[in-house]
């Protein structure tokens, strides 16, 4: 029969058997990790604080605008800037319109911010009044702005005060709270200004006590610059 035939194992030649070759790689050496644990590590970190930078980018450039730039001819601001800033507290407090909740919760939002106690003699019903107007007067920016009233004592809020508090938050916070938080001008009491609270929540700027009209008109102007310099980094109608 024709073709190829199968050879017959026998008549192969043998092949003598040898090793597996297998290659041992050597281990790195312990300052080699270390070295490159410590590039990782220093890798994250940058790549942190350049997010970081990233995130207070739009911060750090309001407040270059407005203390740097001054886009209103180099005008003196009339609030006082609180360096360095102080946090909102991380605590729970009372509301009154609800159920208690966390002052850091209050983010997002520029806070126009007075102190009293429930009884509010006629110095903090003077405040709310200029509170309520200096709102107002934003215009269309109002939104961008919340008006806090933040109540010293567990006194009863007088109900005639009631219907001009609509718009705004009313909070029972403990006076051990607020000392550690807001503080007065030299001389002056905790009730006798009124505060702001950058939407980032930091205490950033005092207002001159035993505000008038004139000092009002001042402030307006203040929160106006303001409100333009950081028209991308707080959220209007909160509610």
């Amino acid at each position: 029969m024709s073709g190829s035939k199968l050879s017959n194992p026998a008549d192969r030649p043998a092949v003598p058997d040898e090793p597996l070759g297998l290659t041992v790689h050597s281990l790195p050496a312990p300052d080699a990790v270390l070295q490159a644990d410590g590039r990782r590590t220093r890798s994250g970190r940058l790549k942190m604080l350049a997010l970081l930078l990233i995130c207070a980018a739009p911060v750090l450039a309001s407040y270059f605008t407005y203390y740097v730039v001054r886009p209103e001819g180099g005008t003196r601001n009339f609030g006082e800037l609180i360096t360095p800033t102080v946090s909102l507290p991380d605590v729970q407090v009372q509301n009154l319109q609800g159920p208690p909740l966390a002052l850091p919760s209050l983010k997002g939002q520029w806070l126009l911010v007075t102190v009293a106690d429930a009884a509010c003699n006629a110095a903090c019903e003077q405040n709310l009044y200029f509170q309520r107007q200096l709102r107002e007067t934003l215009g269309k920016d109002k939104d961008r702005l919340d008006r806090l009233w933040l109540v010293s004592d567990e006194a009863p809020v007088r109900p005639e005060l009631l219907p001009a508090l609509q718009d705004a938050q009313v909070l029972r916070v403990p006076p051990a709270v607020l000392a550690a938080w807001l503080q007065p001008a030299p001389g002056k009491a905790l009730g006798d200004h009124l505060y702001v609270i950058d939407p980032m929540g930091e205490w950033m700027m005092r207002f001159p006590a035993h505000m008038d009209l004139e000092a009002a008109s001042r402030a307006k102007r203040d929160l106006s610059r303001l409100l333009r310099a950081s028209s991308s980094w707080d959220q209007a109608g909160r509610g």
